[in-house]
């Protein structure tokens, strides 16, 4: 009975702790959580002028990939002049001239959070939060008494996020 106790106690504190720790996290990924799911509106963007000079005679794919605009179709062409949705190219001098909307600065480096790679200096930090956040499913089954009331119905609510989720994501 006292390894039950110990591990109950271990679990609470553990949960208690790191649930403070990690409080300011939590709220930086829940707000940027909220912007990647409007990252295909224009919301809380501002348009941005771009003048640079790439390579002369890109590809059309070559072109997007260099200014980093996903989906870039050239629309017409003049001489050496290649007109697209944000703006132009030179082929001839890889003068470009275009625009792009962007969130702000710290809005933009909030959302790149969860766009993060294991190569990027951000993946250490995702990873903690990511063993925490598992931590703190598999902890919260130590919150209550299993024979309690609220035990059971947090069982059932479990069960119905689950179906819910899975659901959710087979649609």
């Amino acid at each position: 009975m006292d390894k039950i106790k110990d591990t109950r106690s271990f679990m609470r504190i553990t949960h208690r702790y790191l649930g403070y720790f990690l409080a300011g996290i939590m709220a930086i990924y829940a707000l940027s959580g909220v912007l990647l799911v409007y990252r295909d509106t224009d919301f809380l963007k501002k348009e941005k002028q771009y003048d640079k000079t790439v390579a002369s005679h890109l590809s059309e794919k070559e072109l997007g990939k260099e200014l980093k605009i996903k989906g870039l179709e050239v629309e017409k062409t003049e001489g050496n002049i290649l007109y697209f949705k944000q703006g132009t190219y030179d082929t001839a001098s890889g003068k470009a001239k275009y625009s792009k909307k962007e969130l702000p600065f710290l809005l933009d480096k909030m959302v790149k959070l969860h766009k993060s790679q294991s190569k990027e200096t951000l993946s250490p930090l995702n990873t903690f939060f990511g063993i925490s956040l598992f931590f703190f499913v598999i902890s919260s089954f130590w919150m209550f008494n299993p024979k309690s009331k609220a035990f059971k119905r947090g069982i059932k609510f479990t069960i119905a996020g689950l179906i819910i989720s899975v659901l959710l994501l087979c649609i």
